[in-house]
């Protein structure tokens, strides 16, 4: 009977190992699916079995067999080889237009959560104004108007997300700045743009992270798509 309270005191610490373990493999294995890609994509051309443009048109339309993993394509060339060889495009423009829009998108964001009067207002318009337009739309008229290729689905893809990032830091910029400590540094003197870098940028991450991660996923299906209507990266590459 003794032993009774210190074993229903330790289930709380047990739940809290469980838990600890259970989001460090998950960590883990988020990590080691990131690593493969990225491996993909810097070493792919010298992985890849074929070459992504050569051509077997005897074995047009192959199913996957042991010799073509994924098939061929309409024109004899390994869908395998290809798909390897275009992560390097996949992931370049997914990492760099999440990185440009989470920059931008933050910037806007913090502006038009923090400052008042005019500025804050003509941002706050902004947001919305692009919010208007749905996502898919806004990139498919972005990457009609500039040259198909890397670039243009980059910048396309860009745009797309800023609304996204900048409404999501808007609405953390507009809890944090009532916060005592936020108030404490303004009454001590601290410009706007220290308040803003030192007090806003730091709490707000936590959501900018789990956001861009999340954009990251759809930045791969919004090329995807453009690609599949011609505006994507321009044939014969992969």
């Amino acid at each position: 009977m003794p032993e009774q309270p210190q074993t229903q005191a330790a289930l709380p610490i047990r739940r809290s190992l469980r838990r600890s373990r259970s989001w460090h493999l998950a960590l883990a294995g988020g990590a080691a699916i990131l690593l493969f890609y990225l491996l993909l994509a810097l070493f792919g051309p010298r992985i890849a079995p074929y070459g992504i443009n050569d051509q077997d048109l005897l074995s047009a339309l192959a199913p996957p067999s042991g010799e073509h993993f994924f098939g061929t394509d309409s024109l004899g060339r390994d869908v395998w080889s290809r798909v390897i060889v275009g992560t390097r495009f996949t992931l370049s423009a997914a990492v760099i237009s999440v990185t440009l829009a989470s920059l931008i998108g933050i910037f806007i964001g913090i502006v038009a959560g923090y400052t008042t009067g005019l500025i804050g207002a003509a941002f706050t318009a902004l947001i919305d104004l692009l919010l208007t337009i749905p996502s898919l739309v806004l990139a498919i008229v972005i990457a009609s108007v500039i040259t198909s290729g890397l670039g243009g689905l980059i910048l396309a893809t860009t745009v797309t997300f800023i609304p996204p990032m900048a409404r999501l830091v808007r609405g953390r910029t507009l809890e944090i700045k009532v916060e005592d400590y936020v108030l404490a540094a303004r009454a001590l003197g601290a410009s706007d743009a220290r308040v803003m870098l030192r007090h806003v940028l730091p709490n707000a991450m936590t959501v900018i992270m789990v956001e861009a991660s999340l954009a990251a996923g759809q930045a791969v299906l919004l090329a995807t798509a453009l690609g599949f209507i011609g505006l994507g990266v321009p044939p014969p590459a992969p």
